[in-house]
């Protein structure tokens, strides 16, 4: 198959094996999420639900959040890893949402980014799951099978975005990057799958063997 063939193929059969795509991190609210995300650098989505159910009974907008001491925040996040700097983050951007943005999220990448602990794929996140802005956030599952599937070169998540974007539909990428990742943790594994193994990748690849 022809690169675009192929994303033309995978575009079809996720839609097939994962017609609904449910957020996997525990929210109510864009703040809830962006914390969510936030918390997730580095740590499992499994974690992160179960230590945010104590986060957000403490405190789940950012005017209760801010006067919360960061001691406190650190000690409820501890298990999702880098607790020093997740808890600054935390606090700090709690404090800019309430003196610069209103107590809201804002629904703009420029803004979220100026956030702390706030890199472009969190914004990306929080962009299309709160806002249902198109984007496509890259994660080490997204990276990872981009590559594998010849879909990029893989040089960077930078370049895997970029590349992405101009093989898939616009309107598709919000529901496409959860898709890409739940196969990715179910059947397309880092050590499960060397390329050839599972369903897609024998689908993708057939001809080409």
């Amino acid at each position: 198959m022809l690169k675009k063939e192929r994303a033309a193929h995978l575009l079809k059969r996720l839609l097939e094996l994962y017609p609904e795509t449910p957020i996997p991190l525990d929210h109510t609210s864009p703040y809830t999420l962006l914390v969510a995300v936030l918390l997730s650098a580095q740590c499992t989505d499994i974690r992160v639900n179960l230590v945010t159910p104590a986060l957000f009974a403490l405190a789940d907008t950012p005017e209760k959040m801010r006067h919360v001491p960061v001691e406190d925040i650190r000690a409820i996040i501890r298990p999702c890893g880098l607790s020093p700097t997740k808890s600054a983050a935390i606090s700090k951007l709690s404090e800019i949402l309430v003196e610069s943005y209103g107590g809201e999220v804002p629904a703009n990448f420029e803004d979220l980014e100026t956030l702390p602990g706030v890199g472009h794929k969190t914004a990306s996140v929080v962009m299309a799951q709160s806002f249902g802005v198109p984007a496509f956030p890259v994660d080490t599952h997204i990276h990872r099978l981009a590559k594998r599937w010849k879909l990029t070169p893989g040089k960077n998540v930078v370049q895997t975005e970029r590349d992405l974007k101009k093989l898939f539909p616009r309107d598709s990428w919000n529901k496409l990057h959860l898709q890409i990742i739940f196969y990715g943790r179910e059947h397309c594994t880092a050590r499960g799958c060397d390329g050839k193994s599972c369903l897609l990748c024998r689908e993708l690849f057939a001809v080409d063997r």
